[in-house]
């Protein structure tokens, strides 16, 4: 963890450059608290508004003499994870290549036609964002019926040897490192601050706690995400009140869709999992604006909501223009507007470098036959055989 700071104020700001001015040197008190800020936000621009606004929060509700404190046990903060976390534009969500590649590459499993054509259509839609607007429900359908009978150690086997892979649209990044570093430095910064820390996110519940270990410190009970139903190995068609758990037996995941985390689904995720109402709320899209509105309307503490803009073209896939409209439309709900390209002096570190090329039809190719297809085709020759 890195250690916490004291905001250098802008009434420090002033009276540091008039003691340039006249003496042609800093204070050293002023030179501690720039060195502070950046020990804890070294990939942090000093001047960026919503970063202040978050210092400025996080002293007030620290200080016990602040009519704003907040307890430590009620400081909680709700962070989504794809495009705020981590990378989303690689050309799209790591979730759905997961899933693209289990269904068109991965020879342990046999799709049928319903889960290829959405294979297909991951595949074919990424780049130009030209998905069907019932993509992420068709997603999650299939997703559970793509790993259903995976136990949850081969699930996150499954998730590792993807992770591990290179990043496409990118040189000198895995998966498994394509944490917005900025934001991890919030979440540290907020830990050390005495707030516990959840991710609230749209992908699946199993994935995201994959997907964070060795990233930051948030354990697997703090992650709530898309879930499917789990049964055991001997269950078979019994519910879980008629099975009784035995040795030797293990959880595998089905093809039953639970819940995908979306909207005011995270919201009422939240109110089940969590509790009570937290105080601060981190997303980057229309599927976060419900649960940042829980955090920020009728909270009986001081609260605030943050919305990352992905707006840098340069050194990630973001579109200024979109990203502007955006920004405008966060500020009038109420949010704070976190800008990638003018907030962040680094998104990935300086050893990642986008490329503007994708790999992606390419890697994805198949010819598959659905496996229905294929049993149907196989029944007509034994059918001629017969004759």
């Amino acid at each position: 963890m890195k250690k916490a700071m004291t905001r250098l104020t802008a009434g420090c700001m002033v009276l540091a450059m008039l003691l340039i001015s006249l003496t042609g040197f800093a204070s050293a008190e002023e030179t501690d608290l720039g060195n502070e800020f950046e020990e804890q936000f070294e990939e942090w621009n000093t001047d960026a508004p919503a970063l202040n606004a978050l210092i400025d929060y996080v002293e007030a509700v620290t200080d016990t003499e602040s009519p704003d404190y907040i307890p430590k046990e009620d400081r909680i903060a709700v962070f989504d994870m794809d495009g705020t976390l981590m990378g989303e534009l690689y050309p799209t969500y790591l979730e759905y290549y997961m899933l693209a590649w289990r269904i068109l590459k991965d020879p342990t499993i046999e799709p049928d036609a319903e889960m290829l054509e959405v294979g297909r259509l991951l595949r074919d839609c990424a780049l130009d964002n030209s998905f069907p607007e019932d993509m992420a429900m068709r997603h999650a359908v299939q997703a559970a019926r793509a790993y259903a009978g995976m136990t949850l150690n081969e699930f996150a086997d499954f998730v590792t040897r993807i992770l591990i892979r290179e990043v496409d649209g990118f040189e000198g990044m895995t998966y498994a490192e394509c944490f917005y570093l900025p934001m991890v430095e919030v979440v540290e910064y907020l830990q050390d601050n005495g707030f516990t820390c959840y991710v609230c996110s749209g992908s699946d519940r199993f994935i995201c706690r994959v997907f964070i270990e060795g990233m930051l410190d948030i354990p697997y009970n703090n992650i709530i995400g898309m879930d499917v139903q789990l049964e055991t190995t001997e269950q078979g068609e019994d519910e879980g009140l008629n099975h009784t758990f035995s040795i030797g037996e293990d959880v595998v995941r089905t093809d039953k869709l639970l819940i995908k985390n979306l909207k005011t689904n995270k919201v009422l995720q939240i109110a089940q999992e969590i509790g009570q109402r937290p105080v601060l709320s981190f997303g980057n899209s229309s599927g976060d604006t419900s649960m940042h509105n829980y955090v920020i309307g009728g909270n009986p503490y001081r609260s605030m909501a943050f919305m990352l803009v992905a707006d840098d073209d340069v050194r990630d896939y973001g579109n200024p223009e979109k990203g502007k409209g955006l920004a405008e439309k966060w500020a009038a709900a109420g949010y704070q507007v976190i800008s990638m390209r003018d907030d962040w002096k680094t998104i990935y570190g300086e050893d990642v470098v986008k490329t503007g090329e994708f790999h992606w039809l390419e890697e994805l190719a198949e010819d598959r036959v659905p496996v229905d297809s294929a049993a149907e085709e196989q029944q007509g020759e034994s059918l001629q055989s017969a004759d």
